[in-house]
């Protein structure tokens, strides 16, 4: 094993007990330096999970996550949160907050408690702030704000943690398509290892470099999208028809209709209504 195979975050045969049964089974995900990994699979195969362990937020039943090679317990919650921010579905507050209090949330791992934003502290938000197109709305309150001007404060916020690996659970979800364009387009060039959780095939092999295809808690397929992404594939993991074309080396999918069950036709209550 290379140096820089215990480079980054890494989970090795994770596996997680819940009510008698396992939500995830023996996954593996390594990502490279500065790539960026799509987690994909139907509501319920275990993708936040394996985000909420690579986070530290949950310890595996089995297996290790590990930080460049050290098991990630031996670092303290502040050290991880030094390394590695996370980016939820949706997130929620009650307190009167700007976009500038939200992100100014990032530099805590870095301060000590109670202490005030330090000029180090300043300008990694107001970094933060630029990167992600929001200085001009810095002082906009957190309730005003748009849901995909929402998702993209709260990756100012992780930006201003300086993080070197970002996780994100379903960032994409209630977004307008223009909204999750923008916000993808901003992740994958991040200059961090990106770990994401989709529900969108097209949008999983426009933007990330390798995929790792959850089911029922267990990795069934991972690679390029290219390699990935076939309609066999789709239809053992999602259940759906599905033809796959390519555009610039990159997978399209497009779902195909269920044919129609002759039995249908027989049955009066799968007419419509007057017929």
């Amino acid at each position: 094993m290379t140096e820089s195979d215990h480079t980054g975050l890494h989970a090795d045969r994770v596996s997680r007990r819940a009510d008698g049964g396992f939500v995830l089974d023996g996954v593996t995900v390594a990502p490279r330096p500065g790539e960026t990994i799509g987690l994909l699979g139907p509501n319920g195969s275990g993708k936040s999970t394996l985000l909420r362990l690579l986070s530290g937020v949950l310890a595996p039943s089995t297996g290790a996550v590990t930080l460049d090679g050290l098991p990630l317990p031996r670092f303290g919650r502040r050290a991880v949160a030094r390394r590695v921010a996370t980016v939820q579905q949706n997130a929620h507050t009650q307190t009167e907050l700007t976009i500038r209090d939200v992100v100014a949330l990032g530099r805590i791992p870095h301060r000590r408690p109670w202490s005030p934003l330090s000029a180090t502290d300043a300008r990694a938000v107001a970094a933060a702030l630029e990167r992600t197109g929001l200085t001009d709305r810095a002082d906009r309150f957190w309730h005003t704000l748009s849901g995909g001007e929402r998702q993209r404060a709260q990756i100012a916020r992780a930006l201003a943690q300086e993080p070197s690996e970002l996780l994100l659970d379903e960032p994409t979800n209630h977004l307008d398509i223009q909204y999750q364009l923008d916000l993808l387009e901003l992740v994958t060039g991040l200059p961090v290892t990106t770990v994401i959780a989709l529900h969108d095939l097209n949008l999983a092999a426009m933007y990330c470099d390798r995929l790792l295809v959850l089911r029922d808690g267990r990795a069934v397929a991972e690679g390029k999208p290219a390699e990935v992404l076939t309609p066999s594939l789709i239809g053992e993991v999602y259940g759906v028809r599905a033809e796959v074309t390519s555009d610039r080396g990159r997978p399209v999918i497009r779902f195909l209709r269920r044919a129609p069950d002759p039995a249908d036709a027989s049955d009066p209550s799968t007419r419509p209504a007057g017929s």
